[in-house]
């Protein structure tokens, strides 16, 4: 089940919302922890053991870490047995295949694996455990002793199959009292139909011009085209995520939750490192606090934090998905920010507002690798964009392409940028107060009638970041 779906619209969470309300707050995170496994049920029905397996484990392991309370060795034994067990499913469902076949290729074996299937989320729910597994080692929280609660920390359906990564200390309190109010369920419900309009009308349509292209022989691209491919993408796979972002932190409004921001328009970056603080923040974070930081960080020598970052951004390629063309997305990062270190962001700076024009530009390559099927097709579109191999730069196809989607593309700079939040804290006289609020209400009404008269008239609607 997605979010941009009528049955989730106009079923699911009509009727989770009615009876999340309608029951003492001491059954709220019962109907909630229900209805999360119902929603990852409906798209992965054998795949909920698995998850309610590994919270089972999770929970066992918490609670061992925590009564291991200063025994040293013991402790940290204890955390790694429990990184190995979590890492281990991690990896046998989402790369048992790509090493198999690596190593069939490599050492000319052929060794046979019946394909393993990806769970939906289980990239997003086994960072989940971990950070709460680490956060117990660390002190920063106690081990929890409810199940149900830790349960619904992993399985709570707005974050559950493509984040944001939510922390445990950040919602551990959540868990057990949080405010509810009027004001802060129309807020989560205005950002669900922002994340949602964002979705729908800019990543989808963007989404299938983005397909057209990569599905055309790189023989028969023009330098043209290949641009208004990858500028397509560039701009898809920002309105699918962050407005799935979205949907969730406003989900979570609706019901007492509040979720850390994981987009801050990043395209407006003036360097690549810049780009990671502003796009998937929780990820980024994530990486930081428990793999980079852990490592030494910037703490040590500077050969030693240029091994840092490149091993933080290979693991955040592989993390994305088992194949070269993600390790290669990874990799090309960690090129780019250890060159910042060394230098290049203070050059960046000075050629300021092309600085902006050269971090876009860079994104937009790294994007190829992460939106290409295969290392060879993306090393060959990357140079389509540079060479039009005799065929003309400009042909009938980029203009045909361009004069159908220039207003998505219009629209979708526009909202890349932050004109919304400025229009925001434009300060009005109390008289038009009640205007400003009524043109707000029909903006967003006018915006979801727009999102269902898409989905009824379209069958195109994927989200990029289920994958993961």
């Amino acid at each position: 089940m997605v979010f941009s779906s009528v049955l989730f619209l106009f079923f699911f969470l009509p009727l989770v919302l009615t009876l999340y309300f309608s029951v003492p707050f001491k059954f709220k995170n019962t109907i909630l922890l229900i209805f999360s496994l119902v929603f990852y049920a409906w798209g992965e029905p054998r795949y909920v053991l698995l998850m309610i397996l590994s919270i089972i484990i999770n929970y066992g392991f918490g609670i061992w870490i925590d009564k291991s309370d200063n025994q040293g060795k013991k402790k940290v034994s204890i955390l790694t047995s429990a990184i190995v067990v979590n890492i281990g499913l991690l990896g046998f469902f989402k790369y048992a295949n790509f090493f198999v076949d690596v190593m069939n290729s490599t050492l000319q074996t052929n060794i046979l694996l019946k394909s393993v299937p990806l769970p939906i989320g289980i990239s997003f729910y086994t960072f989940h455990a971990l950070s709460y597994l680490i956060d117990v080692y660390r002190k920063r929280e106690k081990a929890q002793r409810n199940l149900f609660k830790l349960s619904l920390y992993i399985t709570f359906f707005p974050q559950l199959v493509a984040g944001p990564i939510i922390r445990y200390n950040a919602v551990a309190d959540q868990l057990s009292k949080r405010l509810f109010s009027s004001i802060q369920f129309a807020e989560g419900i205005k950002r669900f139909i922002l994340g949602l309009s964002k979705k729908i009308l800019l990543a989808n349509p963007l989404g299938s011009l983005a397909d057209t292209v990569f599905a055309t022989s790189i023989m028969d691209l023009s330098t043209g085209s290949a641009w208004i491919g990858i500028i397509a993408y560039t701009l898809q796979i920002y309105f699918d995520f962050s407005g799935y972002s979205d949907m969730a932190i406003g989900l979570g409004k609706m019901f007492g939750f509040e979720f850390a921001e994981n987009f801050n328009y990043p395209y407006i970056s003036k360097s690549i490192s810049e780009f990671w603080r502003r796009w998937h923040i929780s990820l980024g974070s994530w990486f930081r606090d428990y793999v980079y930081i852990p490592l030494g960080g910037n703490r040590v020598t500077p050969w030693k934090i240029y091994r840092n970052l490149f091993i933080v951004w290979a693991l955040t390629g592989f993390w994305h998905g088992a194949s070269w063309t993600f390790i290669a997305w990874g990799t090309y990062y960690g090129i780019l920010i250890a060159l910042e270190k060394a230098g290049l962001e203070k050059m960046l700076s000075k050629i300021y507002p092309l600085n902006h024009v050269v971090v876009l530009l860079l994104v937009m390559i790294g994007w190829v690798f992460f939106r290409a099927d295969n290392f060879e097709y993306a090393t060959d579109f990357i140079a389509s964009l540079f060479y039009s191999r005799g065929n003309e730069i400009f042909d009938s196809e980029a203009l045909s392409l361009l004069s159908i989607n220039w207003f998505y593309f219009a629209i979708a700079i526009l909202v890349a940028m932050p004109v919304y939040p400025k229009l925001q804290k434009i300060q009005f006289r109390k008289s038009l107060t009640y205007v400003q609020t009524a043109v707000a209400l029909l903006f967003h009404l006018f915006l979801f009638a727009e999102v269902i008269l898409y989905l009824i008239n379209s069958t195109y609607n994927p989200f990029l970041y289920f994958r993961f």
